[in-house]
């Protein structure tokens, strides 16, 4: 039954549907909704709020902030959606003296653990997806299913969730993955530009705002080499260039490399290309 409210948690009246159905009738026991609801405006923080079912909460306007078990704050904005879970500690709710548009669904079944084991990675990652109209109809449709009473249009509002959910889940996996791409990207053209200066991982991590960890693992996942030798071959990419249209010395160009091992950047170049430095400046260059 859709009880229409008015209170602190939102300068607007809430619905919130608290389906009352006899749940011997429902076909589908691995995934119930157990309640559902729209807070618009809404302007209430929750602080060290802790949840006994899980949740997943839509921003359809407005912004805020999520943070889990005391760790980073994430910004929400529109677009933006989360969980909420037993055995976390959650801080989350628009900022003060803002709002933001919620639309919520709580449920319970095994079936979540099975979302977990296959697509619903990471739940205490803020999350985004395109929320737009065609969304909303959705969950509002999915709020007359579970309005009505009827234990069939449960088990179907249990079910329209889950594909609403795989969907929302698929455009995030979507959008981070160009995200990450496109930080990649940035990363290998900044390492390539930056050959010839004097630099530590460190220092280009630091540049990215990672860690140094994350940067050998990302080189690493997008390259098939580990930091080190993707450095190498590009220097060595970058050698053979100077050396077939300079007359700069061998020892002068592995210099500009940042190797000060005249020695040690021939058998990297030699490794690498099957030629010396003074080998392939001859046999290429003729």
């Amino acid at each position: 039954m859709t009880k229409y409210m008015d209170y602190m948690i939102s300068n607007h009246p809430i619905r919130v549907f608290n389906p009352m159905v006899d749940s011997s009738k429902m076909k589908i026991k691995s995934l119930t909704v157990v309640n559902a609801g729209h807070l618009p405006a809404r302007t209430l923080q929750r602080i060290d709020a802790d949840f006994k079912s899980w949740a997943f909460v839509m921003i359809t306007g407005g912004g805020g902030f999520y943070q889990v078990n005391g760790g980073e704050r994430q910004a929400v904005e529109a677009g933006s959606w989360f969980c909420l879970y037993p055995g976390a500690i959650f801080n989350y709710g628009p900022h003060k003296d803002e709002y933001w548009d919620e639309y919520y669904f709580t449920v319970e079944g095994v079936r979540v653990e099975e979302w977990l084991e296959n697509w619903l990675t990471d739940p205490g990652l803020l999350k985004h997806a395109d929320i737009d109209e065609a969304f909303i109809h959705k969950m509002e449709l999915m709020f007359m299913l579970i309005d009505s009473g009827v234990p069939s249009n449960l088990d179907r509002a249990s079910m329209m969730l889950e594909s609403f959910l795989y969907e929302l889940v698929a455009q995030s996996d979507k959008s981070e993955a160009g995200n990450r791409g496109s930080q990649v990207l940035k990363m290998i053209d900044d390492i390539s530009h930056s050959l010839h200066l004097s630099q530590e991982p460190e220092d280009m991590a630091a540049r990215h705002h990672i860690s140094v960890s994350t940067l050998r693992r990302i080189i690493h996942e997008y390259t098939g080499f580990p930091l080190n030798e993707f450095l190498h071959r590009l220097k060595v990419a970058e050698a053979k260039n100077i050396l077939l249209n300079s007359e700069l010395t061998v020892k002068e160009v592995g210099e500009a490399l940042g190797y000060k091992d005249t020695f040690y950047f021939s058998r990297v170049f030699k490794r690498i290309t099957g030629l010396s430095p003074r080998n392939y400046r001859g046999r290429v260059g003729q």
